[in-house]
């Protein structure tokens, strides 16, 4: 397995961490009906898709963005808490923009259907 480098937000740059990730999801997904198992497999898939890139490097926010990616259909808790954290929300106006996002989203997918 050829070495992904993370460049963090402050420029700092560190390998890819599998363990880190998966507690860092793990945290946002304490209390919700993701199991172990399934944030495992998310890890599994992000990690795959990383290595099959053919870039060998990523922000970190480009990782925190996959993740999201992978936890707005799976749950909302989860997915709203993570962002918190890969966003840096300061404010209580960054969760109500993430969950109008998040509504918004739903509504646009209700109108196809």
């Amino acid at each position: 397995m050829v070495p992904i480098t993370v460049i963090k937000r402050n420029g700092h740059r560190e390998i890819f961490n599998r363990s880190k990730l998966l507690h860092g999801l793990s945290r946002a997904c304490e209390k919700t009906e993701l199991t172990p198992n399934k944030l495992e497999a998310i890890v599994d898939e992000l990690e795959l898709s990383l290595q099959q890139s053919n870039s060998r490097e990523i922000t970190s926010s480009e990782i925190g963005e996959l993740v999201l990616g992978h936890l707005k259909g799976l749950s909302e808790v989860a997915y709203v808490r993570f962002a918190s954290v890969y966003r840096h929300f300061r404010s209580v106006s960054d969760f109500v923009s993430t969950l109008e996002g998040m509504n918004a989203d739903k509504a646009e997918l209700a109108a196809l259907v």
